[in-house]
């Protein structure tokens, strides 16, 4: 199958979304199809040999967080141009409500178009005054995909119709095994942290103040960004900055309890399933994402939601259990499975090939 897939967030800045489409071009490329990604990249920025650049990216405020997008003249020309040459069975095109190039190519594009929806909202006035331009993109499209309950539930209540629930994936393999980072490795008091620093829904504050009440631990902390980190525990805590994809997956081998603090605005939880991949003992707060992922529980410690003193508590008691975080890893790496790419990306072809079915009889139909 021949499938152009539309990210509407810029390539060379990392994100979630950007990170689940190049893994879902890989994991179809590796099944035997044919894929083209179109993405927000100037052009001087080095890309893979699937991805099509469409213009420098801007800043945009977005869900709590800065999305950098790209949406006007020049995009729409190559959007539309990528569209024609590439001719293919269907497309995919990822967060269509926001404004970048996803609903640029539902303008564009003719044949049949896969959405998938990553982020849950909520009715705003901004989505109110737009949504006669969301329902004219929404109106073309021949299947939807939510990541989450939470984004299938946002999207029905908003806009109608129906949806498929496919999480978003990982690929188990690339963190399975890796030396931990020099100076670094389990021993029995250190917290991790991945995450953008300065974004408050990442929760770093709350684990920051959490550090303060468990005297006995130090924090590795990686992602981009910047945070103030208090004095009384400057000397216990590691910034790493933004790191590569291989360090990256070093650091979830050098904790011993990987933590997310995410205060909300999450619909799944990458880093959650990543860090379950690599075996980690994972502590999250009790998101309805995260709690899903992990299974209530069985796969990874709760938290109250921006508590740090519930945090700390929690921290300690895991730190202190070596039997216990072995088992809550073991539980992980069983329950990530269901979300390796091998499987997602089988359930996400059966979506287009749905699609592509349905457009041929329609097609059929008109001719007779």
């Amino acid at each position: 199958m021949n499938v152009g897939i539309v990210c509407p967030y810029s390539w060379d800045v990392p994100g979630g979304v950007k990170q689940h489409i190049d893994d879902l071009a890989q994991a179809l490329i590796a099944q035997g199809h044919q894929v083209s990604v179109i993405a927000p990249a100037g052009d001087d920025a080095e890309l893979p040999p699937y991805v099509t650049g469409a213009g420098r990216a801007v800043p945009v405020p977005y869900n709590g967080s800065v999305a950098r997008m790209s949406f006007g003249f020049i995009s729409a020309a190559r959007v539309r141009r990528w569209i024609q040459e590439g001719d293919f069975d269907v497309l995919h095109i990822h967060e269509p409500l926001v404004p970048s190039l996803g609903v640029l190519a539902c303008w564009a594009a003719k044949g049949p178009i896969v959405a998938t929806f990553h982020a849950s909202f909520t009715r705003s006035r901004a989505i109110a005054i737009a949504e006669p331009m969301l329902r004219s993109a929404l109106e073309k499209l021949s299947g939807r995909i939510a990541v989450s309950d939470a984004a299938r539930k946002s999207l029905v209540e908003q806009f109608g119709g129906d949806t498929v629930l496919i999480p978003n994936g990982v690929t188990v393999s690339r963190y399975t095994e890796a030396e931990p980072l020099e100076g670094f490795g389990p021993d029995g008091r250190t917290l991790g942290f991945l995450g953008r620093m300065d974004e408050p829904r990442k929760g770093l504050p709350v684990l920051l103040e959490a550090m303060e009440l468990i005297p006995e631990a130090r924090l590795l902390i990686a992602g981009p960004g910047e945070v103030k980190i208090p004095k009384s525990i400057r000397d216990r805590v590691t910034l790493l900055g933004m790191v590569s994809e291989q360090d990256k997956i070093r650091a979830y081998h050098s904790v011993d309890v990987f933590v997310a603090p995410n205060t909300g605005g999450e619909s799944f939880g990458i880093v959650l399933a990543e860090a379950m991949s690599a075996g980690s003992t994972v502590l999250a707060s009790d998101i309805p994402a995260f709690r899903r992922v992990l299974g209530e529980g069985q796969a990874g410690a709760l938290f109250a939601n921006g508590d740090a003193e519930a945090l700390a508590e929690e921290a300690r008691k895991l730190l202190a259990d070596p039997e216990r975080r072995a088992k809550l890893s073991d539980e992980a790496r069983v329950a990530v499975r269901k979300y390796d790419w091998s499987t997602v990306a089988r359930d996400v072809v059966r979506v287009y090939e749905t699609v592509t079915a349905s457009a041929g009889r329609v097609e059929e139909d008109s001719l007779t």
